[in-house]
């Protein structure tokens, strides 16, 4: 019997292929197309050198490698799957499309063989954290998940195994949905604030980006937003299916709100409280704003008391306000999946003192006026690091609430020696936290990585 995926496969073995990148996601689907007799060319920047055995396994394979500096030199193919961190209109794509190229990538490839339900959630903060959850809640209600996109698993290799009535659940970054042709049965935008500047040629093209993980619903489907962000608000005039909507700030006369104790489902004239804030394990009120999304999405599929359970349970998810340690009266917490100035403020709120915090890395052209005043607010020592060090320090001195000292501002290029730093400077009583507000790529690979390191040095201390 004819699946999806093989159906997909057979009609690409008559293709050359071209994988850009070989990287988390592209190398699974590259060794699936080999194995299914399909000429692929792997090209990345990096050295032969730097991808040590891989190299030679997938050659072994049957792949051709182009590799260096030339790596996009001459795509004469016929399908391009370009890694989502690569923009669709570098002039060498964009040559290639031109000749008849078609172009997409693994993440497009998994929708269009999935054969089991879709949730996809996106937004610019809080989108690795409500995915979880909406996992978890599924998992508790007894249904088979798997939890993927940008989150890190690969799904496309997976797929041959998945059942109709099974459910995937995926992140999805303004990156892989710029090309989407798709959109999954139940999406949900968690929030629309500015980000990845560096990479997106304006606010519009971003926003415009996150809208095709609904632009392509149908009329039964399902779209969850957030009714207090003024963008994800105005999607609900361009929504192609049903619309259900979550707030923090206000009650609503259909979906999911917080009265300010409670998490409140209103439909039809009723209104369920489905758990109390001081029940959730996870703090802070941005996990509420996660929570009522999760609950929003699955609403129609997973009960109230297994909402309550996971919601009271469910620890959390790693590099997310993660407790790392207690030592000597001081708690260490990894917050390193903030990569945003908004992600960093949620944070610091979570906590009713004022932290020591550890701040800066990559710059993606973005603001942090807001985040200087909240430093004012809510941090007694900063400590800034990487390229963002200056930036993140002249919008805290600049706030209106500043006065010299308050906070302490120390700058360190080291990392190592910044988070060191922190630990000195921390007395019996004191919250540190890893809270970048940047992206990690000045000196790590991504944000897990920075974590780790962070996690690595405070595992250390005696």
């Amino acid at each position: 019997m004819k699946t999806k995926m093989s159906e997909y496969l057979d009609k690409l073995r008559a293709k050359k292929i071209a994988v850009i990148g070989i990287g988390i996601s592209n190398t699974p689907l590259i060794k699936l197309l080999l194995r299914y007799g399909c000429a692929v060319t792997a090209c990345d920047k990096r050295s032969r050198a730097q991808f040590g055995g891989l190299a030679g396994e997938l050659e072994t394979l049957g792949a051709e490698l182009r590799l260096g500096d030339d790596y996009l030199d001459g795509l004469d193919h016929d399908l391009i799957f370009r890694t989502p961190g690569m923009r669709p209109d570098v002039p060498e794509l964009l040559k290639a499309t031109s000749r008849g190229a078609e172009l997409t990538s693994e993440m497009e490839a998994f929708f269009e063989v999935c054969p089991c339900n879709l949730i996809a959630v996106t937004g610019s903060d809080g989108k690795t954290t409500t995915t979880t959850i909406i996992s978890e809640l599924l998992k508790a209600s007894g249904r088979q998940v798997y939890l993927g996109g940008n989150i890190g698993t690969p799904l496309f290799s997976e797929a041959e195994g998945m059942k109709e009535k099974d459910w995937a659940v995926l992140e999805l970054s303004s990156f892989q949905l710029m090309t989407m042709r798709r959109s999954p049965k139940i999406a949900v935008v968690t929030n629309i604030t500015p980000n990845h500047l560096d990479y997106h040629k304006s606010m519009s093209e971003y926003t415009q980006a996150k809208e095709n993980i609904f632009r392509h619903q149908g009329r039964e489907d399902l779209l969850i937003l957030n009714a207090d962000n003024e963008i994800t608000n105005g999607f609900r005039s361009a929504a192609r299916g049903r619309v259900r909507m979550f707030s923090i700030s206000g009650a609503l006369d259909n979906g999911y709100y917080f009265d300010g104790r409670s998490i409140v489902h209103a439909e039809g004239g009723r209104t369920v409280k489905i758990v109390k804030a001081d029940e959730i394990k996870l703090p802070g009120l941005h996990n509420i704003e996660n929570y009522m999304a999760a609950f929003a999405a699955v609403g129609d599929i997973v009960g109230y008391d297994i909402c309550r359970e996971v919601a009271m349970n469910f620890a959390g998810v790693e590099h997310r306000i993660e407790l790392v340690r207690k030592l000597h009266g001081v708690s260490y917490y990894n917050d390193s999946i903030a990569s945003s100035p908004s992600r960093t403020i949620a944070g610091l709120r979570s906590f009713n003192k004022k932290v020591i915090l550890i701040a800066g890395g990559y710059d993606k052209n973005i603001s942090y006026d807001e985040l200087g005043s909240e430093i004012v607010r809510q941090v007694k020592t900063l400590v800034l690091t990487g390229n963002t060090a200056m930036k993140i320090k002249a919008a805290t001195e600049k706030a209106p609430e500043y006065i010299e000292g308050k906070p302490d501002i120390i700058l360190i290029e080291d990392f190592g020696a910044a988070v060191r730093a922190a630990v000195q400077a921390a007395k019996e009583g004191d919250v540190v936290i890893l809270s970048p507000a940047s992206a990690s790529f000045d000196k790590f690979k991504n944000f897990a990585e920075r974590g780790e390191a962070f996690k690595k040095i405070i595992y250390e201390l005696e």
